[in-house]
């Protein structure tokens, strides 16, 4: 395919960029900082023009695309004022999603963030693992408007039925570099449960992007993408019964697995993590 893909010089967007090239597709990278390149068009996201223009094409970069990958955001609380936050990051998902419509794109793949599952679980869980049943518990003005990314999506869904945008509820994101960390999470229980003792590896965060690119169908579909494990050594069974004693298990917990379900992902798109911290510390 020929794919959009804005954010493409970020933590996670390097490594998406990277895989879907090795996948074979050609990958556009729409960002606001970036190596220049034939691959790089810089853009200002929240300019409604510049996003449709470089969509149907850019001069003799290409000649439209096929689909998008919208990773690009202020990418986590507190790192701007919470206005700033609401600006940027709603303006450049509405002005992304509305452009790919005219545009006539009709396959979407975008970032939206386990904080919807109601980070950072001052409020306990209404059962574990958590997965994509229970309705959006946004603690921030961040998770707020990927709540409200996520409703804006069911409604153009409504409005276009042919189109399919799938909505990546990333935990957070590490790279290999990160893992040396890890065991150092061990002396606190409490210090990693804002989000369930949750992670997700860059590179099987691109993996999930294709299989969301290549298993799109119309309509909406929302999906936790995490690691398969914890970040902690601690049983996960342990974990849930210390620091979340009355909160209800849905089921049997393995040794270490994760308490951000990835069913869904698992039997939707066959999405499958590869990478553990557990193999590279």
């Amino acid at each position: 395919m020929e794919i959009a893909l804005t954010g493409g010089s970020g933590k996670l967007g390097r490594a998406v960029l990277a895989h879907l090239r090795e996948e074979g597709h050609t990958v556009w990278n729409l960002d606001a900082v970036g190596e220049p390149g034939p691959g790089f068009i810089r853009i200002d996201l929240t300019d409604y023009g510049q996003v449709a223009d470089a969509l149907v094409g850019v001069d003799d970069r290409h000649g439209g695309v096929d689909a998008v990958v919208h990773l690009a955001a202020i990418p986590a609380p507190g790192l701007a004022p919470d206005a700033a936050t609401f600006r940027n990051n709603m303006l450049a998902t509405y002005n992304v999603f509305q452009a790919a419509r005219r545009a006539g794109v009709g396959r979407i793949v975008y970032a939206s963030s386990e904080t919807l599952l109601g980070l950072p679980f001052d409020t306990p869980p209404p059962y574990i693992p958590v997965d994509e049943e229970y309705a959006a518990r946004p603690e921030s003005t961040y998770s707020l408007v990927k709540h409200l990314e996520e409703q804006m999506a069911v409604q153009l869904c409504r409005w276009d039925p042919g189109l399919s945008v799938s909505a990546l509820r990333f935990s957070n994101v590490m790279a290999p570099g990160d893992y040396a960390e890890f065991p150092s999470f061990d002396a606190d229980p409490r210090g990693r449960k804002w989000n369930l003792w949750g992670y997700i590896d860059a590179r099987d965060g691109a993996q999930a992007v294709r299989r969301a690119l290549e298993a799109g169908r119309p309509g909406f579909e929302a999906y936790i993408i995490a690691a398969a494990d914890t970040v902690m050594s601690v049983p996960s069974a342990a974990l849930a019964a210390e620091v979340f004693p009355g909160v209800r298990l849905t089921r049997e917990l393995r040794e270490h697995e994760t308490l951000l379900s990835i069913d869904k992902a698992r039997r939707m798109l066959g999405y499958e993590p590869e990478h553990s911290w557990r193999t590279e510390v």
